[in-house]
């Protein structure tokens, strides 16, 4: 167990759970979950960060980036030239190379744009960028951008927000058992079980915000998250008891009474 590390590019993670920072109340709530989830890394959306008005207070006032990993994303970018633009842009503002990308398709769906992803993930690669990629789910789209140089793979559960779990396990299973990089879910996942299901599945890890920047008690759904992705993976690790499809008795059936 001790030997079971997590590990993204060069960055160590004692946890294996991702939380995003949107969509809470406020930034001391958004403070208190993370304590809560005991997540290292936390996804800043690089475009919705305020730059402007400094007198109202920024995250980095509630969690300091010296004791947590910021990892800045591109949500809210809809092509190429925006997420490569979102991104040396925070590669400025604080020298991060470790960034999450997603180039959304269109607004109804938030699902990939996998065309520019791809596009985008090679340009990012050869400015020296580490590149963690929210894609669909087809094996074979990441396997490409595995190719391309991606740091991890990041796919889809179901829609962004749509909280509907994972919906599609046997794409998420071969993309699990053909990456030789981080497979993180992100996307889609609604509660603590969801989780569960993939880690138990051999996920390295999952993203999660809206599940709990929008459960009824954001501070105990997080916990609940921690739980369920420890327990997920300890789930893993343990392998599995073999599918029967008939029943087979738990009781010695030698030397009966």
């Amino acid at each position: 167990m001790r030997k079971d590390l997590f590990k993204i590019s060069n960055k160590k993670l004692k946890s294996r759970l991702i939380v995003g920072t949107g969509k809470y109340k406020s930034f001391k709530e958004t403070a208190k979950a993370i304590v809560a989830s005991g997540a290292d890394m936390v996804t800043v959306a690089v475009r919705r960060v305020n730059i402007i008005d400094k007198k109202k207070p920024i995250l980095t006032d509630y969690l300091d980036p010296k004791k947590i990993i910021y990892l800045p994303n591109t949500a809210g970018c809809f092509n190429s030239d925006d997420a490569l633009r979102t991104l040396r842009l925070a590669r400025e503002m604080g020298g991060w190379k470790l960034v999450k990308l997603e180039v959304l398709g269109d607004k109804k769906t938030l699902l990939p744009n996998m065309i520019e992803t791809i596009k985008s993930t090679k340009v990012l690669i050869k400015e020296g960028f580490k590149v963690m990629v929210y894609c669909s789910d087809d094996p074979l789209l990441a396997k490409k951008l595995e190719d391309c140089g991606a740091s991890a793979i990041m796919p889809l559960a179901s829609p962004i927000g749509s909280g509907l779990g994972i919906l599609n396990k046997i794409n998420l299973s071969i993309i699990i058992k053909q990456s030789k990089v981080p497979v993180i879910v992100d996307a889609g996942i609604g509660t603590a079980s969801d989780a569960t299901v993939a880690m138990e599945m051999g996920c390295d890890g999952v993203l999660i915000n809206s599940a709990i920047a929008q459960a009824k008690n954001p501070i105990l759904m997080a916990k609940a998250f921690k739980d369920a992705v420890i327990s997920g993976r300890n789930s893993f690790l343990a392998g599995r008891m073999k599918k029967n499809n008939f029943a087979v008795p738990s009781s010695p059936t030698d030397g009966l009474i």
